[in-house]
């Protein structure tokens, strides 16, 4: 059996890693979408509430298994006996941070692969902070994320009123 992890904070999943992580699950006897709850930058959601949306989002999905981690990528896919790390490629600026990280994961962790996955052209701008922005501004984000996804977001950007910025515009990584 082919086990894959595709890693992610997931703030918030969205379509383009919905697809990621079905594609991934045509490949691979299983998937786990592994939501990382210590990320090195500012979230919009808890750990808890990513990990829920992430498992309401795949619940149907057989071959697909979400589940909560912490730590380094590849120890977390040695625990789980995972030969795969699962990427997504958006445009030709992901490549080089990807190719990056699957470096420092090979030297880590040698018998691991990382696979990477095109994305649908459909999704070549989305990203978890263009979603993050376009709902803090009161857009419409229902064609980018789930009815789950998008609920959440508009009680979140409701709770945190006018003027309140904790959510970082800046990075395409997510």
């Amino acid at each position: 059996m082919v086990r894959a992890v595709f890693p992610g904070t997931f703030d918030p999943v969205h379509y383009g890693h919905i697809d990621i992580a079905r594609r991934a699950a045509r490949l691979f006897d299983e998937v786990v979408v592994a939501v990382y709850n210590r990320p090195l930058k500012n979230l919009l959601f808890t750990p808890e509430e990513r990990l829920f949306m992430v498992e309401e989002t795949f619940q149907q999905d057989e071959k697909i298994r979400v589940t909560g981690y912490a730590g380094l990528t590849v120890e977390f896919c040695q625990q789980i006996d995972a030969q795969v790390i699962v990427r997504g490629l958006r445009v030709f600026s992901d490549f080089e941070h990807e190719f990056r990280m699957a470096l420092a994961n090979h030297r880590l962790a040698p018998k691991i692969e990382v696979i990477a996955l095109i994305t649908n052209e459909e999704n070549t701008f989305l990203s978890s902070t263009t979603v993050r922005e376009i709902a803090s501004l009161n857009g419409d984000v229902s064609s980018m994320v789930p009815p789950i996804v998008a609920k959440a977001l508009t009680k979140r950007f409701q709770e945190l009123g006018d003027g309140q910025q904790i959510v970082q515009f800046t990075s395409l990584k997510d």
